[in-house]
Order: structure tokens, then sequence, then C-alpha cells
């Protein structure tokens, strides 16, 4: 995959257990595709990565893009894609690509697990997320520099805001008051999985009152059962 690059942002704050297995899956998927690292403690992944560490800081979703900016910014390839700490991505997840070098793509083709759920299970929602992202890598870097242009300091902007409308790509333009991009949904032969954690942004704001969805399941192919998926948390 000579034409794309694996743009990584994390805030470190995962077990190295449970860090060192995603990232296990990480390079299983990739192969020898480069991976930019972005943050807060130095990390590396694999032998193709370089790791921008930008140190502590206060985490928030305007953080989150600006780390996904600084990685697309180093980036050389025509397409990126985005990853997550706490996602296991199957290989045919990164084969897939736009439609033309204006789309951000989305793969819908992710099932859930919360870290707090006893029995485990696992759960189908269709949602655009950043973690699933894959688009040309200039549409990428042009729509964030438009965005963080305008709102260039965050203690200029309230932490509502942010919370309802710093996110993802071809979602949210009209509420930011910048150029609109095209969005499209795809999905992967092969799923994702997602975890759902104490340690990650979302939790502080719901905490274990984060729902399932109503599509549900004891095991999801080819990852095994949820049993199974948990024990690579921890």
């Amino acid at each position: 995959m000579n034409d794309l690059t694996i743009i990584y942002y994390t805030a470190n704050l995962n077990s190295d257990h449970f860090m060192k297995n995603t990232q296990r899956y990480l390079l299983k998927a990739i192969g020898d595709t480069p991976i930019i690292i972005v943050s807060f403690k130095p990390t590396l992944i694999g032998n193709n990565s370089k790791n921008i560490c930008i140190g502590e800081q206060k985490r928030s979703n305007y953080m989150i893009y600006k780390q996904v900016l600084i990685g697309a910014r180093e980036a050389d390839t025509k397409y990126v894609a985005m990853a997550e700490d706490d996602m296991l991505y199957s290989p045919e997840h990164f084969t897939y690509r736009p439609p033309d070098e204006e789309t951000f793509s989305y793969d819908i083709n992710k099932w859930s697990i919360f870290s707090w759920l006893k029995p485990p299970l696992l759960s189908y929602r269709v949602r655009k997320l950043m973690n699933s992202l894959i688009v040309s890598r200039d549409a990428l870097v042009k729509t964030l520099e438009e965005r963080y242009a305008k709102y260039p300091e965050v203690e200029r902007v309230t932490s509502e805001f942010i919370k309802m409308y710093w996110g993802e790509p071809g979602r949210f333009e009209n509420h930011l008051g910048i150029t609109p991009v095209k969005a499209e949904e795809y999905s992967s032969p092969v799923p994702n999985i997602m975890f759902s954690t104490s340690e990650a942004l979302g939790y502080l704001t719901l905490g274990t009152r984060k729902a399932h969805s109503e599509i549900r399941a004891n095991r999801v192919d080819p990852w095994g059962t949820a049993d199974e998926i948990l024990k690579l948390y921890g």
C-alpha cells in the first residue's frame, strides 16, 4: 500500500497490555505501510513509524483533530487512513480508496464492545467515525487547516461547542461555518472492532450510560467471541 500513510493519534492513557495488542493487530493489517504517530508520550509502532510527541495536553476533541492535522501534514502519500489505539483493524479495511480526491470515506463495518459490561457482548451501529476514515491527504489537511484558522485558540471556543460540533469532516461544516466537504459510507468485507473503555474521551461524558444498539452478537468473525476479544483489553 505505497499510496497510503496511517495517521495514528493517541493520548497514551491505555494500559501497555491493551496498547501492545491493538498495535500488534494494526501491524498485521497494514504490513509495511508507513505510520505517523502523534502522541502525548514517545511512541513507536513497528519498523516503519515516525513519532511526533507533543507532550502532555488537555484532552478534548479540539486536541484530537489537531493531532490528526499534525500527522496529515507530515504524510507524503496520496491517501491517509486514521488509526486509534482502541481499535482492531482488519487488513481489508485499509484496501479501500475513495472514489475521488475530495471524498471522505468512512468504513461503517465495525462492532463495538464495552470494557465495563459483564458478560461482554458486541453491538453494531452505523456511524461515521474518525477512527474509520480513509481520505486523500490534501483534502484532510485543507479542511482541518480551514477549521483551525477560524478557531485558532481552544480558549475562545466553548467546551459545549467543541463537544457538539468538533467532529468528523463531512458532518459539521455548516455548524463550524467552513467549506462543506463530501462524505460517503462504505462497508469493508471484514469488520473492525471498536473498544469503548473508561480511558476513552467519550467516557468522560456518558460513562457507563453509553448504550448498545439493538443489533447484538456474542461472536464476530474472524475476531472471535466477545469474551476472547475483551481479553485483549485486560
